[in-house]
């Protein structure tokens, strides 16, 4: 079975290295390979399935090219982790590389496209959406500084996507040996009739094992009930789109939730497969 592998897009500044720092160390518990992209051109492609996103980066993403690589490699070092160096072998255009999507994990800041000084907490450029939208593997969306997580938190309201996202924090919880909690927002079900689709999806013997706490609210606002998710928790959810702007869109839940908590987030899009 070969090694599971998470992308990641180095930005030679501050910013970037705290985020190189997060796929550290997600890689780390995950026991996944890193592949580092040091982009020389400020535009990409990458061609999913049903979608071919370009991808714009800020012109941050060209800086000191001359030492991005050092740098890269010396917070690698720190870390104990030998990373792959993506180097493109396909062109659409001379300063338009192709880049492969078969990862397992991507990791991206809040957006990839817009200079950091300017983007709040409360916003997701548009090409990490469609990147998201598109992948078949889940996006690692990092706080802009580096922090570690120390349990696992799900989001689940017993749709498709929140039941992949479960099966993906049980996988996540049985690898790095985290502690898992639940939380679910009742609209219109009860807790009996959320825990009959995790039987129904055969989930509930490895849930007995790992499941620390399910934090389930049958009252109060959903904004406020956010407080109660662990401010040192990795938070995996799935992101919804609707009609015609489904690119653009999450879901108002997933709005919400992004625009209000500062965690690191794991977000499983439709196209993502869960795996043991």
């Amino acid at each position: 079975m070969m090694t599971p592998k998470l992308f990641h897009i180095f930005r030679n500044t501050p910013l970037g290295r705290e985020t190189l720092l997060q796929s550290l160390y997600f890689c780390r518990g995950m026991e996944t390979d890193l592949v580092i992209y040091i982009p020389k051109f400020t535009k990409f492609l990458m061609y999913f399935d049903n979608d071919v996103v370009q991808i714009d980066l800020d012109p941050s993403y060209l800086t000191a090219p001359d030492t991005a690589e050092d740098h890269a490699k010396n917070l690698c070092e720190e870390a104990g982790i030998r990373p792959h160096f993506l180097q493109p072998k396909d062109f659409t255009a001379s300063t338009l590389p192709d880049i492969p999507t078969h990862f397992d994990f991507m990791c991206c800041p809040r957006s990839i496209s817009d200079l950091s000084s300017k983007i709040g907490l409360g916003y997701i450029g548009p090409r990490v959406r469609r990147i998201v939208n598109q992948a078949g593997f889940p996006v690692l969306i990092t706080s802009p500084s580096y922090k570690e997580w120390a349990r696992i938190t799900v989001f689940f309201g017993g749709s498709a996507n929140a039941v992949k996202s479960l099966q993906l924090g049980l996988r996540m919880a049985r690898l790095t040996g985290k502690p898992l909690d639940i939380f679910t927002q009742q609209e219109n079900l009860s807790k009996a009739e959320y825990e009959k689709i995790i039987r129904h999806k055969e989930l509930e013997p490895e849930l007995d094992l790992y499941l620390d706490r399910w934090l389930c609210f049958d009252k109060g606002n959903f904004e406020e009930n956010l407080y109660e998710v662990p401010h040192d928790a990795l938070v995996v959810l799935g992101a919804f789109g609707h009609g015609l702007i489904k690119d653009m869109v999450f879901g108002s839940k997933m709005e919400k939730i992004q625009s209000i908590l500062p965690n690191n987030m794991l977000i499983v899009g439709h196209h993502y497969q869960a795996s043991s």
